[in-house]
């Protein structure tokens, strides 16, 4: 018969691993190819993690460690993405101006 297991801290990193690895690189592969202008930006300002991953224990430190930039988590990861997808919806025209081409 089915039964709750608790699985452990080492258990649930080592099933993260291979999702975490794919963020950090991808999170390089950006940062590459980022223009400097907005490099600069990000260099001075830091990444702000949001959603899920800001639920991850230990990723900005660790992200910060690998990319060697200032890495902070969003106060409410959670919420923070759709109140910024619902304040760009309140202003079409810009999101018209920064979104890319499909």
């Amino acid at each position: 018969l089915p039964k709750p297991v608790a699985p452990t801290e080492d258990e649930t990193r080592e099933a993260l691993r291979d999702s975490v690895m794919t963020i950090l690189e991808t999170v390089r592969t950006c940062l590459e190819r980022t223009p400097p202008e907005l490099a600069a930006d990000i260099v001075d300002t830091g990444i702000v993690i949001t959603g899920g991953g800001g639920l991850l224990r230990g990723l900005d430190r660790l992200l910060g460690q690998e990319i060697q930039l200032p890495v902070t988590v969003a106060r409410d990861p959670m919420s923070c993405v759709a109140l910024g997808v619902g304040r760009v919806l309140d202003e079409l025209d810009l999101l018209k101006k920064v979104a890319m081409p499909a």
